[in-house]
């Protein structure tokens, strides 16, 4: 039994079933057949015995002198032609005027009467000289109602048995045809299920629902389980993390749009079309979506022979069911993060190549001026250059705590002047220590990306010119760390301000690559990795389009501080007003 598939289990079990049944249902027969027989023969007496009685010479010969002369031949007539086994006449003191034996007529009758004499007809199986019968009792009655005499009609209970085994080949041909019907279907049912668990036992089936379930809940990617209608039907604990579902990963299929998904997520699981390495954001998270469809092994043998013109046989596969689509999911937040951090390193190297040229440009001058032997202009140049720089770093670094953001703001204003872009930074309100409560990577993701928008939106102009502001603000009664980026470009339409922050969404052209090995392009990534960022730190962004001549589009990000700093845009430690324009 142990070897025995589920299938076959299921086979035997339904078949012994069955056979139970059948037997069950055949003795419910039999004595449905035999009681049957029984009632039909008593109504069939009651029907003899009431004729009997009923007839005018019965009840004249009953009252004669001498009953049995005249009722025994009549008694032995009716007998022969209704083809029962006793018709008895007797007188109400139960004294028999008929018989089937002529040695019984006189002696005194076997059986009840008391409801007959009362003047009640009935039916009975009675033990008589005849042995066990199925007999009825009628009275005689007279003009006045008086019971004169009883006829009692009656057919050996052995008759009985013929006629109730007359019923039994119909009853074994129902059982059996029942029997039969029920092995065929038990048969469908367990070739059907041999196929779809491949005729494995159900230790086997066991073990391996135990493990798939710990290895779907193990795996530290998210997986999901579609089914063809693009409804959601299992996903594990990775996904729920990922993706903000309730856990447990069950329960009916329900359509992915209707669970609060950003919209290209949403669609692409819905749709169910083969996705490889495709960037999707989810809330605050960035995640890798591969997703292909769940198509069922081929059946042994389920190959269509065709024999084309030529005498050779080929044997070709039908196409595989497809059951749905599987979807796993990569959180790649952390290397995208990684990934702005190393363009942040790039724009800074980028700076002090800069740098590095100008102040080689400016050594070069001063190497000449003391060569041309004018001491004090190649010392006072070299001062005001000097003083120029520290300037500028003094400012960014005491306006802005955090080092990560301040090297940021010092490339950032290197590279603008390598571009020809006049960006002007308002420190004023910045204080020296709130971004320090913010996380490092998410601000330089923020200011870096932003930046970066605004310079590609006014490369080329005449009189390119970006804007940025850096301030604590109150906003309902809590500090928040407010960011402003403004260009002087052309703005953004309305159409393009509603899709700005979708994902792939973007205005630039030509694509531009992102660092390689992420596997994506950076065209549409820039804004969605800003949003996300700021969703992360629980703050807000908010775009002007602009449009308007010299006006272009700014961009405002309030990042709320800590409440037990309780820190305010007037007990800053930076009063006064300190802006650099570079």
């Amino acid at each position: 039994m142990r070897k025995w598939s589920l299938a076959s289990r299921l086979l035997i079990g339904q078949l012994a079933f069955l056979v139970c049944l059948s037997l069950g249902l055949s003795l419910a027969l039999y004595h449905q057949a035999e009681q049957d027989s029984y009632e039909e023969t008593a109504e069939r007496m009651l029907a003899v015995a009431g004729t009997v009685a009923a007839d005018p010479f019965v009840l004249q010969a009953a009252t004669a002198p001498d009953p049995s002369s005249t009722l025994q031949p009549f008694a032995r007539a009716v007998m022969d032609a209704a083809h029962i086994d006793f018709l008895t006449i007797m007188a109400p003191d139960r004294t028999r005027f008929t018989h089937r034996s002529d040695d019984q007529i006189g002696k005194a009758y076997i059986g009840s009467v008391d409801q007959a004499l009362d003047g009640h007809s009935f039916s009975e199986t009675y033990a008589g000289t005849l042995g066990p019968s199925v007999r009825a009792i009628v009275p005689v009655l007279d003009p006045d109602g008086e019971v004169v005499a009883l006829v009692a009609a009656g057919i050996t209970v052995d008759r009985v048995a013929v006629a109730r085994n007359a019923q039994l080949p119909a009853v074994f041909l129902i059982s059996l045809g029942a029997l039969a019907c029920g092995a065929l279907a038990s048969y469908l049912l367990s070739r059907y299920l041999r196929r779809t668990t491949h005729d494995r036992r159900p230790d086997e089936l066991q073990s391996m629902f135990t493990f798939y379930d710990s290895a779907l809940h193990s795996l530290r990617e998210g997986l999901l389980l579609l089914n063809n209608d693009g409804e959601l039907v299992l996903y594990n604990d990775q996904a729920a993390a990922l993706l903000g579902l309730p856990p447990g990963g069950g329960g009916r299929p329900r359509d992915p749009r209707t669970l609060g998904l950003p919209g290209p997520l949403a669609d692409l699981l819905h749709e169910g079309r083969s996705a490889e390495d495709e960037f999707h954001f989810a809330h605050d998270r960035i995640l890798v979506v591969n997703q292909s469809p769940a198509l069922a092994p081929p059946e042994p043998g389920a190959g269509v022979r065709r024999r084309p013109l030529a005498r050779t046989v080929r044997r070709t596969m039908p196409p595989a069911k497809r059951l749905g689509t599987v979807t796993t999911l990569r959180d790649h937040t952390d290397i995208e993060a990684l990934t702005g951090e190393l363009q942040s390193m790039r724009t800074l190297t980028d700076a002090l190549q800069a740098q590095a040229h100008e102040h080689a440009n400016r050594l070069h001058t001063v190497v000449s001026l003391i060569e041309l032997n004018r001491h004090s202009d190649a010392l006072e140049f070299a001062t005001r250059d000097l003083e120029q720089s520290q300037q500028l770093a003094d400012d960014v670094v005491s306006a802005i705590g955090e080092p990560a953001l301040a090297a940021l703001l010092a490339g950032k204003s290197a590279q603008a002047r390598e571009r020809g872009i006049a960006l002007a930074m308002d420190l004023a309100q910045a204080g020296s220590t709130v971004p320090l409560e913010l996380d490092p990577g998410e601000l330089v993701t923020i200011v870096g990306n932003l930046v970066d928008n605004a310079f590609d939106a006014v490369q080329g102009l005449p009189d390119a010119a970006v804007k940025t502001r850096f301030a604590l603000v109150d906003s309902s009664g809590r500090d928040c760390f407010e960011i402003t980026v403004q260009d002087n470009g052309p703005g953004i339409t309305e159409l393009d301000a509603s899709q700005v922050f979708d994902q792939g969404f973007s205005t630039k052209d030509p694509k531009v690559l992102l660092p390689s090995g992420t596997g994506a392009t950076g065209r549409g990534i820039g804004l969605p990795l800003v949003r996300q960022a700021v969703l992360r730190l629980g703050g807000t962004l908010q775009l002007d389009p602009g449009g308007s001549p010299g006006c272009g589009a700014r961009f405002t990000v309030l990042l709320p501080l800590p409440a037990a700093d309780n820190l305010s845009a007037s007990g800053s430690p930076a009063s006064g007003s300190r802006g650099v324009s570079l």
